[in-house]
């Protein structure tokens, strides 16, 4: 009748580590920031892993053209640039903690919802060769 609590114990305590885990992570996330630019570097926007814009930066010779157009879409592809550097570092955060809790199946969970994956030890992919 009690075995099963020797089994609900240790769920109850792996589920406080992933939290934990979690807390950790986010708080990194918050901390990593990333940066996107455009125009040759002319727009620059900064961002958290959280994906929240945190600085934009904008050359001052870019508004000599006075080419309001250009700009938004300079800005624009900056901003997207920035978001999309975000997503991958939270992946990679988030590969990384699957792969250190080591549980079966979350890799392959994590990507199907595109949140990446547990990265291979044994990666044939990449090779030394030119």
């Amino acid at each position: 009748m009690f075995k099963g609590l020797g089994n609900i114990a240790g769920i109850m305590k792996s589920a406080q580590q992933l939290q934990d885990r979690m807390g950790a992570m986010n708080d990194a996330l918050a901390e990593l920031r990333v940066e996107g630019t455009a125009g040759g570097g002319m727009v620059k926007i900064e961002a958290t892993a959280q994906q929240k814009v945190t600085g934009c930066q904008i050359e001052e010779a870019i508004f000599a053209a006075g080419d309001r157009e250009m700009i938004e879409e300079l800005i624009v592809s900056a901003v997207n640039q920035a978001l999309e550097k975000a997503k991958q570092a939270q992946a990679e955060q988030m590969s990384r903690m699957a792969g250190d809790l080591n549980l079966p199946g979350l890799g392959d969970m994590m990507q199907k919802f595109g949140m990446g994956g547990v990265p291979d030890d044994d990666d044939s992919s990449q090779t030394d060769e030119p």
